[in-house]
C-alpha cells in the first residue's frame, strides 16, 4: 500500500518501508517531481474525482513510463483513490498485488470506510509537515518574501528529508539569471542637516547650564562657579565652529559627569534657582536625558517622508505582483531604496517571458514619478526644509543571487555581479562629467546606464511618460564623471510634473489597477 500528497511542486510518497521515526510522518516521505506522474493512473483517479481499479496493468491502455515501472517490478494489479479532506483534495491512497485480478470492483468496496480515516491522517500529517517547514524557515532565514517563500519550503522539506543524514545545515538558496531592479529617494544633504541640528541642540543646552551656574553664581559669588562657567563657555567656542566625530558623546558626558553634579547643591542657594533647575529638567527629553528640539523636528521631517514613501511603494507593490511575481525589498535609512529580482528561476514554475520585465521597469519609472510628486506634496509639512532627489539604476545583463543565513537577504554572487552591488553604494554622489553638479537633484529622476541599448529602452518609457503626463518635455543626456571601479557611465534625467495635472487620475486608487494591467500592451 501507498500514501502520496502533493506540495507544491512535488509529490511526497509514504510506503511501509520508511522508517517514519521523526514524528512527522511527511519528514521520511519520498520526494518525487510532480511531472513524473502526469498523465498516469493516480492523476487519473485525481481527475475524476472517484477511486480506480485495474485488474491487470498489463492489458491498460495508455500506459505511461510510471506504469511500465511500476509492472517492471511484478505490479499487475492496482487500486487507487482520491483522498478529500473537507472537500479539498489531500493526497491519495494505493494497494497493489503481483496477482492479476486480485483488486476488483467488488472487494475493493470494503475500503469505502476506510478512506476518510486515511484522509484525516494525511490532513493532519500535512499540518504537521506545515508547522515544521515553517518553524524552519523563520529560524534559519526569517521573513521571506511571499514570491519565492516556495523556494524555501522547498529547501525546508528537503532539509526535514536529509535529517537522518546527519544533514544540519539548509540547502542553498540560490537564483540564477535574475534582473535587477534598483531605485533610491535620497534626502539631500541629511548629514548636514543632522549635524546642525546636533550642533544647535547642544549649543541651547550648554547655554541652559551657563544660564543657571550665573545665576547661582549671583546668590553665592563661589570661585567655583565662576570657573565652571568658563570651561562651559569653552565648550561653546569650540562646538561653533562646527562638529568632528566624537563632539556630541565629549559635550554631553562634560555636562553630565561635570555641571550636572553642581546643580543637586545649588539648588539649595534660592528659590529662583530651584526653579530654573526645574524647568531645564522639564526640557529634557525623559530618554536621551539632553536637549532635543532641533534633533526631533529634524527625526520626524525625515520619518515622515520615509513612512510616505514606504506606504506608497508598498501600495503600488501590491498591484505589481498581480502581473508577474518578482522578489522585492526595501530599506529606509535617510530616504528610502528598493531592489527587485525578477527571472524564470525565480518563478515556482519557470514561467517568464521577457515582456514582463519590461513591464516592471515601466511600472518602477511610473512609480518613482508618484514618489516624487509625493514627496514634493509634503514640504508644506515638514518642520525641517528637506529636498528629496530620486535615482534608477539600470543593468541589462542578468546576475545569480544567494541567500545568507547570516545577513537574512540576498547577496549577489561572481566579480561582475558585485560591481552592481558597488555601483548601487556609489552612484548617488555621481557628479556631470566636466562640472562639480550633482546627477541626482530635487524634482528630477535620474536613469544610470551603462551601454545605448539601455538607454532605447527607457527612452521609449520616458515617451510613453511625458504624453501620459507623468513628466515634463525636459529630458537631459548625460556624461558621468568617472567613479572608483566603474567608468563610462551615463545617465538620462527627467523632471516630474508636480502638482494637479492629468496623471493624478492615473495614480487614482480605482484607476491604478487598470492602468497596471495595461502596461504590457503598453510596454510593448
Amino acid at each position: 500500500m501507498g500514501l502520496a500528497t502533493l506540495q507544491k511542486d512535488e509529490v511526497l510518497i509514504l510506503t511501509p518501508r520508511l522508517k517514519l521515526e521523526k514524528g512527522c510522518i511527511f519528514a521520511d516521505s519520498l520526494h518525487r517531481r510532480r511531472s513524473e506522474i502526469e498523465g498516469s493512473i493516480f492523476t487519473q483517479a485525481v481527475d475524476k474525482g472517484e477511486p480506480l481499479v485495474i485488474e491487470d496493468l498489463t492489458t491498460y491502455p495508455n500506459r505511461t513510463a510510471l506504469e511500465d515501472h511500476i509492472i517492471e517490478k511484478g505490479i499487475r494489479s492496482v487500486y487507487v483513490a482520491p483522498l478529500h479532506y473537507r472537500d479539498k483534495l489531500v493526497g491519495t491512497f494505493d494497494l497493489k498485488s503481483p496477482h492479476p485480478g486480485a483488486l476488483n470492483a467488488l472487494n475493493t468496496t470494503r475500503l469505502w470506510d476506510v478512506l476518510p480515516l486515511l484522509s484525516m491522517a494525511l490532513h493532519r500529517g500535512l499540518e504537521e509537515l506545515n508547522h515544521r517547514v515553517q518553524a524552519i524557515i523563520k529560524e534559519e532565514c526569517t521573513a521571506i518574501h511571499p514570491a519565492v517563500e516556495w523556494r524555501f519550503q522547498k529547501a525546508a522539506l528537503n532539509f526535514l528529508h536529509k535529517q537522518a543524514e546527519s544533514s544540519t545545515d539548509l540547502e542553498p538558496i540560490i537564483f540564477h539569471q535574475v534582473y535587477p531592479l534598483y531605485g533610491a529617494s535620497d534626502i539631500r544633504g541629511s548629514s548636514e542637516y543632522r549635524n546642525a541640528a546636533i550642533q544647535a541642540d547642544l549649543t541651547d543646552h550648554l547655554k541652559m547650564t551657563r544660564e543657571i551656574v550665573q545665576l547661582a553664581g549671583r546668590h553665592r559669588p563661589l570661585p567655583i562657579l565662576e570657573a565652571l562657567t568658563h570651561r562651559i563657555d569653552k565648550n561653546l567656542r569650540e562646538i561653533g565652529t562646527g562638529l568632528s566625530s566624537g563632539d556630541e558623546f565629549a559635550r554631553l558626558d562634560f555636562i553630565r559627569q561635570v555641571v550636572e553634579p553642581v546643580f543637586d547643591h545649588i539648588q539649595e542657594f534660592s528659590p529662583e534657582v530651584r526653579e530654573n533647575l526645574e524647568a531645564y529638567r522639564n526640557a529634557l527629553d525623559p530618554y536621551l536625558k539632553t536637549l532635543y528640539w532641533q534633533r526631533k523636528d529634524f527625526e520626524e521631517s525625515i520619518t515622515l517622508i520615509n513612512e510616505t514613501i514606504a506606504a506608497y511603494l508598498e501600495k503600488e507593490e501590491e498591484t505589481a505582483q498581480e502581473f508577474s511575481p518578482h522578489y522585492f525589498e526595501k530599506m529606509k535609512t535617510d530616504g528610502v531604496e528598493h531592489t527587485i529580482y525578477m527571472g524564470a528561476s525565480m518563478v515556482e514554475n519557470g514561467s517568464y517571458d521577457p515582456l514582463y520585465l519590461r513591464n516592471l521597469r515601466l511600472w518602477q519609472l511610473m512609480v518613482m514619478c508618484g514618489v516624487a510628486r509625493r514627496t514634493e506634496e509634503l514640504k508644506d509639512r515638514l518642520k525641517v526644509p528637506l529636498e528629496t532627489t530620486h535615482l534608477i539604476l539600470v543593468q541589462d545583463m542578468p546576475l545569480t543571487i544567494r541567500f545568507s543565513p547570516e545577513e537574512k537577504r540576498f547577496n549577489v554572487e561572481g566579480a561582475y555581479d558585485i560591481r552592481y552591488e558597488i555601483l548601487k553604494k556609489r552612484i548617488d554622489k555621481a557628479l556631470i562629467k566636466g562640472t562639480s553638479e550633482r546627477l541626482t537633484q530635487p524634482g528630477k529622476i535620474a536613469i544610470v546606464y551603462s551601454h545605448r541599448q539601455e538607454a532605447r529602452e527607457y527612452l521609449e518609457y520616458l515617451d510613453y511618460l511625458q504624453a501620459s503626463g507623468y513628466l515634463t518635455e525636459e529630458l537631459e543626456d548625460l556624461d558621468l564623471q568617472d567613479l572608483q571601479g566603474a567608468h563610462g557611465l551615463k545617465a538620462l534625467r527627467v523632471t516630474v510634473k508636480t502638482g494637479m495635472s492629468q496623471v493624478d487620475e492615473y495614480v487614482a486608487p480605482e484607476v491604478v489597477k487598470e492602468v497596471v494591467r495595461a502596461m504590457p500592451q503598453v510596454a510593448t
